[in-house]
């Protein structure tokens, strides 16, 4: 039976690559990207009209959208740290997220399995960092896993069959990452089937966790 996915941030390079790998896996896709739809996940009004639209029940909605910084770079120390970073980081991977989910809880399946995904960030993990720096980034990944942590216990009196789950892709050779080739990373679409196979192997019982791109538990 084909299954459905909706793809956000499909323009993306991991977004791209989720995509083309959920398709050649058997499923028809459904892309939204600022880009190529207009899709604009700031504004509430686009997403709502966007996913009202749309009347199909999907088996995977995927949430491949973020920001690392806004054209500065992470902040190293608090000195560095600005309220406008902090604005415009929170917006695109906290509070876009949540909008999503928010507009599209009525597109997950009730009585048979359905997955809510969006990509986090190992370094959004409070305890496992060990590090400091990048002070907006990390503050919006763990913003972004607190509502889909807070989301799952909500949905789960709803959706009993949903995984709703943060997952860390890894380091990602795409513009995103370009200014730290540095660290070892691999291609988009090695990351998608890592992060495919990382849903495809989750449960309900797996809800409200984090995982990384090997299907390893990541605390909170």
């Amino acid at each position: 039976m084909e299954q459905n996915a909706l793809v956000i941030g499909a323009s993306g390079g991991i977004g791209r690559a989720l995509a083309l790998e959920l398709e050649t896996r058997g499923y028809s896709v459904t892309r939204l990207s600022r880009s190529q739809d207009g899709f604009d996940i700031n504004c509430e009004d686009s997403v709502a009209t966007a996913l009202g639209r749309i009347d199909t029940p999907f088996d995977l909605i995927l949430v491949a959208s973020g920001i690392l910084s806004n054209g500065q770079g992470p902040e190293k120390t608090l000195r560095s740290l600005s309220a406008k970073e902090m604005s415009d980081l929170f917006t695109v991977n906290a509070i876009g997220p949540a909008l999503i989910l928010k507009h599209s809880i009525k597109l997950l399946h009730k009585r048979k399995r359905s997955v809510f995904a969006a990509l986090s960030a190992r370094v959004g993990s409070i305890g496992d960092n060990k590090l400091g720096g990048w002070f907006s980034y990390r503050t919006s990944k763990s913003a972004l896993n607190q509502v889909l942590r807070t989301a799952s216990i909500e949905l789960a009196r709803t959706h009993k069959n949903l995984v709703c789950t943060a997952v860390h892709p890894g380091t990602v050779a795409t513009e995103f990452t370009k200014n730290y080739s540095k660290h070892q990373n691999v291609s988009p679409h090695q990351a998608a089937i890592h992060i495919l196979n990382t849903l495809d192997n989750l449960t309900p019982e797996d809800s409200g966790h984090f995982f990384d791109w090997a299907g390893k538990p990541i605390p909170w």
